[in-house]
């Protein structure tokens, strides 16, 4: 069949774009599909987590969240010093801002994926043809080649992936910026703690020489009957004993301070001689003795660990946005402009002048299941942050309700040996008097004093820990951390994190 070429050039013309868009069409039916693969976890909803019936006799208060100076309320001012001391020299707080710089720069390097690159480069050859290479046969020809050139670069992010990937980032870095207010609670509650376990073993201490000053003058006074013939030598033998063991105690009570001193050094980020610098705490109260009436709903954001593990959850949604962007068609645009000539003088000329523009598209048509398994993994991190967070929140309740309990029980314990002690200083006191009127001996008071150490020594114990469950108790509570704070982070804003509130994934996800 003949036809003429004005025939063919309209038939030609008309076919290519249809012909383009079935090719099109074809290629993204072809391309990867992550049909199938979806996220299982889902954050835990508040409304099912109770701690009424833990918590049911405790103090309730609406305003008794922590102070962010909560350690003022243990009574002693040199304790700020040294939780100030730790937070500017300790290693850890060094940790956790090394890795907050880090999580930054990848922010940086997301936000820098998503802009257009331009660069340029500049080019000079000189070389010489040689006789072998020269088609007439000459050689000996030397020339020079001049270039100069500026390259333009932009992938068009049609499906949001560089922009989601920015935004995980971005979600990540609030993280290890919360994982920063963890780390400086953490510190300072070891220190507080550590403080704590200081002024009462120097209380045992006190308690250990009065104890071995007792049993020396028991030594003595049996030292003076047996001489006297009014007692054998079985009492004095066991009196030196008594001496032998208040002697171990007092070294082994002056080995606590040392050792609490060491550890006090350490924490502040110095040897363990700064430790032996530090005066003798004064007598510490407990730091918080109710329980706030909105434990579960605020929770999530007064605990930099719960708040932290909510933004790593919303990390992961962003990155699963980004990776199912690979499944989507890219396009690239690309331009070069420029100069090149072998002769200097024409080298700005208009016949040295050369550009291109290079529009590309390019999407994925079978890839051996790498986008399946790189979208399937991060859907795993989705699934592993929900549980992670909600380990977190259920935990974070948990013990909350177990120490405010314990302080419960503690202070209970407080006025059962209070009155023990109350009782043992009585009886120390009748039997004093009862000496000093001439009725009875001195071993017999110095058998009462005996109980009433016992008791003092009891109830010092008693309230290291009481004082040490009730700093625990503020950290349970976030310390006075709080999820609204003004803290200084990279520019560019953040993604809204998921509502604790609801179960499932964030809306954000369920749209890509």
């Amino acid at each position: 069949m003949k036809t003429d070429n004005g025939q063919w050039l309209r038939w030609r013309d008309g076919v290519r774009p249809g012909a383009t868009g079935l090719l099109l069409v074809a290629l993204i039916s072809g391309c990867a599909s992550y049909e199938g693969i979806e996220p299982r976890g889902e954050m835990v909803s508040l409304n099912r987590l109770s701690a009424l019936q833990a918590v049911k006799d405790v103090t309730i208060s609406s305003a008794n969240w922590p102070d962010r100076q909560w350690w003022n309320t243990l009574g002693d001012p040199h304790l700020e010093a040294l939780i100030q001391e730790a937070l500017a020299d300790s290693p850890d707080m060094d940790v956790a801002l090394a890795r907050l710089r880090s999580a930054n720069a990848a922010v940086g390097q997301a936000g820098a994926e998503r802009l257009p690159t331009v660069d340029g480069s500049a080019t000079i050859s000189r070389s010489r043809v040689s006789e072998v290479d020269d088609p007439q046969g000459l050689g000996n020809i030397y020339s020079t080649t001049r270039g100069l050139s500026s390259n333009f670069s932009y992938d068009v992010d049609l499906w949001g992936g560089r922009r989601a990937a920015w935004s995980a980032a971005l979600g990540e870095a609030r993280a290890t910026e919360i994982d920063l207010h963890e780390a400086a609670l953490t510190l300072s509650v070891n220190v507080a703690r550590a403080y704590v376990q200081l002024a009462g073993d120097y209380a045992l201490l006190d308690i250990a020489r009065q104890q071995l000053e007792r049993a020396q003058t028991i030594d003595k006074t049996n030292q003076q009957l047996q001489q006297a013939g009014l007692s054998d030598q079985s009492a004095r033998l066991q009196s030196r004993s008594s001496v032998s063991t208040a002697q171990q105690s007092l070294e082994s009570a002056q080995q606590a301070v040392r050792s609490d001193r060491i550890s006090l050094g350490v924490l502040l980020g110095k040897g363990p001689d700064r430790g032996f610098d530090i005066e003798r705490p004064r007598p510490l109260s407990p730091a918080l003795l109710s329980l706030p009436s909105v434990v579960p709903a605020e929770l999530v954001g007064r605990r930099p660990d719960v708040v932290a593990a909510r933004w790593r959850v919303e990390s992961q949604t962003q990155q699963i946005k980004a990776d199912k962007a690979q499944f989507y068609p890219n396009l690239n645009l690309s331009a070069m402009a420029g100069f090149s000539s072998r002769l200097g003088s024409y080298f700005f000329s208009e016949s040295a002048k050369s550009w291109s523009v290079s529009p590309a598209l390019s999407l994925p048509i079978f890839e051996g299941g790498r986008l399946r398994a790189n979208l399937d993994s991060t859907e795993a991190d989705y699934d592993l942050a929900v549980a992670r967070y909600n380990q977190t929140v259920i935990s974070a309740l948990g013990t909350v309700a177990d120490t405010i309990t314990s302080v419960q029980s503690l202070n209970r314990q407080q006025r059962s040996l209070e009155r023990a002690r109350d009782n043992a200083q009585q009886a120390f006191d009748l039997a004093l008097e009862r000496f000093q009127a001439g009725i009875t001996n001195y071993l017999q008071v110095l058998s009462t004093q005996q109980q009433l150490l016992n008791a003092q020594q009891s109830l010092v114990s008693l309230n290291s820990q009481l004082v040490d469950t009730s700093i625990q108790l503020v950290q349970a509570l976030g310390g006075g951390f709080h999820a609204g704070l003004d803290v200084p982070h990279a520019s560019g804003g953040y993604p809204h994190a998921p509502n604790p509130q609801t179960t499932g994934r964030s809306p954000d996800q369920s749209d890509s």
